[in-house]
């Protein structure tokens, strides 16, 4: 094809039209037409990038894998640039790109850019246009993948801490069930017993020490045994129903206490009484127990629904970094857990507000406080601290695994990058962190030595 038709195609190009013919000519003189049979590869993931592409026929699509197979993340057709651009950052393509159709491209390497940049300013216009549109895409992309990603992982920790209150409320509450139908069967025996004012007194001061304010006593299963086989004798030896053993037992100082009941009330009376507050010892715990695990699910629940900011516009408002960060931590804590890792906060009282987006930070908390997770051995810890200077807000997440080597700590913020294995990791969370705290006009840094690595990123006050 002659340079004088390629100008003609260059000037009928939706991006490249307004640009002076002098301009095209030149661009025409120093490129090469190539043409891409439907199906061909056109640039494999992590290949250099060599020129810019000027599409003027066809349809290419690429395709990224972020460890969840191949999904369509961009496409370009006639009239659409790509490639390198003059001033761009991406050096390799982030995946592969397949030519859906015929596809023609005029192509100029990046050798000709300076000369390009000097000689061709409405080219270079267009090339810079399209490079922010670009980089404003993937970064929306990337954003939503990693927060999809966050959300999946998200799922995983709260399908595992809620299993335990959720079935501790479902056992509880069938328990209480049957305590309570105990308990009003062994009211009715009380009553009988016909019990004098002092007597009720007594079996009411003996209930008091069963409520939320009085929690069971942390014993170990040696000590719970023995206690239980300490109650079933005083039963014993009192004439009352030694299966209250059980129950009794979770109160604090059980025998001194059944000694001043009995102490009050007549021995014909005892094993009524006992079978009474017996019941109503495990009728109150189960309903302490069923309160606990309740607030434990409402808990999460908020902390969820605050990290993700499901209920919040999506425009700058002033942040609570603490809260944050509390409620990262809070989401963490069962992977943790599985590692015997020990998750320390340090959140300095009345740490002042940043102005910004709070489901984007909070992703960078995330991000920071997984990696360290990750990074940290077993029964390692990570330190999570904020502090404030009236100006400034620094947030440090400190792990002490065995550092990043030298080698690799220059790459960690770049996209796609990471050691984790395939299908753990996309390589764009510190990516995406660097992004989102540069967007709130702040700063990550990181300082690594064997066994202690900082991540810290510095955001300026509301």
């Amino acid at each position: 094809m002659s340079s004088k038709t390629i100008v003609e195609r260059l000037a009928a190009h939706r991006l490249l039209s307004g640009a002076p013919r002098s301009e095209l000519e030149w661009l025409a003189a120093r490129g090469t037409l190539r043409r891409y049979e439907a199906g061909t590869v056109v640039a494999t993931e992590s290949q250099p990038l060599e020129s810019l592409w000027v599409f003027l026929s066809g349809h290419v699509v690429i395709y990224v894998d972020r460890g969840s197979g191949p999904r369509k993340v961009m496409e370009w057709r006639g009239g659409d640039l790509s490639g390198i651009l003059p001033y761009s950052r991406m050096k390799a393509s982030p995946g592969k790109a397949v030519a859906l159709e015929e596809t023609e491209a005029f192509e100029l390497h990046s050798d000709h850019f300076p000369e390009l940049i000097r000689e061709c300013y409405c080219v270079t216009s267009a090339c810079v246009h399209t490079m922010v549109d670009r980089a404003r895409h993937f970064t929306t992309t990337d954003l939503h993948d990693e927060r999809i990603q966050s959300l999946g992982h998200l799922a995983a920790y709260l399908t595992h801490e809620l299993n335990n209150p959720t079935s501790a409320v479902a056992r509880s509450a069938m328990a209480l069930g049957l305590a309570l139908k105990e308990s009003d069967s062994a009211a009715r025996a009380v009553g009988a017993a016909c019990l004098d004012e002092p007597q009720l007194a007594a079996i009411d001061r003996f209930l008091s020490a069963v409520s939320a304010d009085n929690p069971d006593p942390a014993l170990t299963s040696l000590e719970r045994s023995d206690r239980e086989e300490a109650i079933t004798n005083w039963l014993i030896d009192h004439g009352a129903d030694d299966r209250a053993a059980s129950s009794l037992g979770r109160l604090p100082a059980p025998l001194p206490a059944l000694d001043r009941l009995a102490a009050l009330v007549d021995r014909a009376a005892l094993p009524a009484v006992v079978r009474y507050v017996a019941a109503e010892v495990e009728a109150r715990t189960l309903a302490v127990e069923i309160e606990r695990a309740a607030s434990r699910i409402s808990g999460l629940v908020a902390a969820v629904k605050r990290f993700t900011y499901l209920d919040q516009a999506t425009a700058p408002k002033p942040v609570d970094i603490g809260i944050g960060l509390r409620d990262t931590v809070t989401i963490l804590n069962p992977k943790a857990r599985t590692k015997a890792i020990s998750v320390s906060l340090d959140i300095q009282a009345g740490l002042p507000m940043v102005l910004g987006f709070g489901g984007d930070l909070n992703q960078v908390w995330m991000n920071l406080v997984d990696n360290a997770i990750d990074a940290a051995p077993q029964h390692g810890h990570v330190t999570v601290a904020a502090v404030g200077d009236g100006k400034s807000i620094a947030v440090r997440v400190v792990d002490d695994g065995p550092g990043i080597p030298d080698e690799i700590r220059g790459r960690i913020f770049e996209p796609f990058f990471t050691t984790k294995p395939p299908g753990e990791g996309t390589g764009m969370g510190l990516d995406i962190a660097s992004r989102v705290v540069a967007r709130h006009e702040g700063e990550i840094e990181v300082s690594s030595v064997p066994g202690r690595t900082e991540f810290r990123v510095t955001l300026p006050t509301a």
